[in-house]
């Protein structure tokens, strides 16, 4: 069987190139290495540098591949409020590419990887007949990328299914980004002696799946010949969290001893986000195998053993007013 894997240096693509590689398959993937590291993929995945957006790359390099599974993104929620051209370029223009792509070289399934930012500031926990009402251009990028593949794939008769993800966590995640990935920013911070900003009040609530239950379900949304023209949800629905008690677990488990530094909250954050696993329970006999405890000590492990980054601001700021966080302004990392 030969896969197709988008974003494949990134957190979830090279996890998931892991999984196939060792289950046989031959992989082949792309990423532009902007958010990914080379280091990252498996040397047996036949792998390509370039952009999603080069529709003419993506054709030729898709060739042969019988699934496909779209990683790849600018995964920055509120960063989209500052810099919307830079995500939706990627995310919507980039996602329509890979799609094509995929159509023109007949492949049979398309899986999307697609964001609990779809359903913006509805009543928790999310479920997938939930009306999504994004409140940021990314969340907009992902619900748009989202409902093109719906249209082409019928239109074309490709089988797809799509995921939303709801904060994967667990070692490969890149943890120098200074927008993103709040448990791998806080870890990188505290490993230099540093304290972690927390957003607003810190009474945010999220719930976190460990990268091995993501790929669980992403398998079965790729492999299993009845499950198709699906969405559904990827997370625990038993274990919700506030910001500010993450940080205490981390803290707790690093023996950090001072406070988190506080900042006005980032524009249009979703508030409470969790989602219910029912579906994916019943459709894909997911359950949650790796707490949450368990998967900070995994992201802990793979920090220490890398060691402490300094932060990279390798993403220009579109707009610089009032709005903007001022620890982006000043890189306060």
């Amino acid at each position: 069987m030969k896969i197709f894997i988008t974003g494949v240096a990134g957190f979830l693509g090279s996890n998931l190139a892991d999984y196939y590689i060792d289950k046989g398959f031959e992989v082949t993937g792309c990423d532009n290495l902007i958010g990914g590291d080379e280091e990252n993929v498996n040397k047996k995945v036949n792998f390509h540098r370039g952009d999603c957006e080069n529709l003419e790359f993506m054709t030729d390099i898709m060739s042969g591949s019988e699934l496909v599974c779209h990683t790849a993104a600018y995964a920055h929620e509120g960063l989209s409020n500052i810099s919307p051209t830079l995500i939706c370029n990627s995310n919507v223009t980039g996602s329509v590419s890979v799609f094509t792509a995929a159509i023109k070289n007949k492949v049979r399934r398309i899986v999307y990887c697609s964001s609990m930012a779809r359903y913006g500031n509805i009543e928790m926990p999310f479920k997938e007949d939930d009306v999504p009402n994004p409140i940021d251009p990314y969340g907009v990028s992902k619900l748009a990328a989202e409902k093109i593949l719906k249209i082409l794939c019928e239109t074309h008769g490709v089988e797809y299914n799509i995921a939303v993800p709801h904060n994967i966590i667990g070692p490969k995640q890149k943890y120098d980004d200074p927008f993103r990935n709040v448990a791998s920013i806080m870890t990188n911070l505290m490993l230099q002696g540093r304290q972690p900003v927390i957003y607003g009040d810190g009474n945010q609530k999220r719930c976190f799946s460990d990268i091995q239950d993501c790929i669980f379900c992403l398998d079965k949304l790729l492999t299993e010949p009845n499950i198709k023209s699906q969405t559904v949800n990827i997370g625990p629905d038993e274990e919700v969290i506030t910001i500010k008690q993450l940080f205490e677990k981390i803290s707790n488990k690093m023996k950090f001893n001072m406070p988190p530094l506080y900042f006005k909250d980032r524009p249009n954050e979703v508030k409470f986000a969790s989602c219910s696993s029912e579906k994916a329970r019943k459709l894909l006999k997911y359950r949650t195998s790796i707490s949450l405890d368990q998967s900070i000590d995994k992201l802990i492990s793979f920090v220490k053993r890398k060691g402490p980054k300094e932060f990279k601001y390798g993403y220009k700021l579109e707009i610089d007013n009032e709005v903007t966080p001022e620890t982006w302004k000043k890189k306060i990392f």
